[in-house]
């Protein structure tokens, strides 16, 4: 017996959200899930558990050896940009000079044609005004905006958007960013945090916990001794660099004016937030979907090609 035609994908006029889906082709978006999203004690760079932990006034948590060597590739990248850019106005220099060289020789060829040739020669002044103004009635004066529309075009016929053209490339910033907040970063704005392990278990568990890896360590307030998850807010001290819950951080350090681990003075601006965990909850978490654009047929064979988890 024959499969029924309604069984099928192509028996209505219009495409369903099954077969779209099914397609591959346009906007893709999927739900992250926990399993997706970064924990609290998780490096910003390398996702693992961190080393070293150091932390920017925003709240990112990095391994120290991993901030250092985004550092080091940002500084590599930006020597790299200025060197490219000195040459292209190095460039630009030398050719506005040949085109000065060349107008001034076709001005004096000119001159010299219209002195000494048979008949004279008489420049034509109407066509030496602005680029931009009128000259005739065939003529479209192009605003701004297509200008822009122009430049950004990606039209394979256009002399600009060739693989032979050249390419512009603007002065870059002299400044590190954050790579995981991109704001301005510096070396000295970082400082280490400290967190408190758990060792209120017994020696059994103790043993067990030396033997196993960083995944199994667990940390706690070293005020009220709660054990942190990714559910909670977290401070840290940018004076010392012990971390808190936010309850504690806000009830005591504002009174007290001292860290209550190491007793160092500190401020209200001293109390850094840091960034949550994920929990996989949208109550909780932000930016829980995933998009990605692609450029699919129906004969490419990737349309059940599910997209990466990011």
């Amino acid at each position: 017996m024959p499969q029924r035609h309604s069984k099928n994908n192509n028996d209505l006029a219009y495409f369903t959200y099954d077969e779209k889906k099914k397609l591959g082709y346009g906007t893709q978006k999927e739900r992250l899930g926990k399993d997706s999203i970064k924990p609290f004690d998780a490096c910003s760079l390398c996702l693992k558990p961190f080393i070293d932990p150091t932390c920017c006034h925003k709240g990112h948590v990095f391994c120290r050896e991993c901030i250092l060597e985004c550092f080091l590739a940002q500084k590599k990248d930006i020597q790299r940009r200025l060197a490219a850019h000195a040459s292209q106005k190095n460039q630009d220099k030398d050719e506005e000079e040949e085109r000065l060289m060349l107008q001034k020789a076709r001005e004096l060829d000119e001159f010299d044609q219209q002195n000494h040739g048979a008949l004279p020669r008489y420049s034509d002044k109407s066509q030496s005004q602005d680029k931009n103004g009128f000259h005739g009635a065939n003529s479209v004066k192009a605003t701004s905006f297509e200008e822009e529309a122009l430049r950004t075009m990606k039209a394979f016929w256009l002399p600009s958007a060739t693989p032979g053209a050249s390419v512009r490339v603007e002065a870059p910033e002299t400044h590190t960013v954050c790579p995981e907040g991109k704001e301005k970063l510096k070396l000295k704005n970082l400082f280490a945090i400290r967190f408190t392990e758990d060792n209120s278990e017994d020696e059994e568990k103790k043993t067990k916990s030396s033997s196993s890896s960083s995944y199994d360590k667990t940390y706690i307030c070293p005020s009220c001794k709660v054990t942190l998850t990714n559910t909670m807010s977290l401070v840290a001290l940018s004076s010392c660099g012990h971390v808190f819950c936010k309850k504690c951080g806000e009830k005591f350090m504002p009174v007290d004016k001292v860290c209550l681990v190491c007793d160092k003075p500190c401020k209200d601006r001293n109390l850094v937030g840091l960034k949550k965990g994920g929990t996989g909850f949208a109550e909780h978490d932000d930016h829980l979907e995933a998009k990605e654009y692609k450029h699919l047929g129906s004969g490419s064979g990737l349309g059940m090609v599910r997209m990466g988890k990011t």
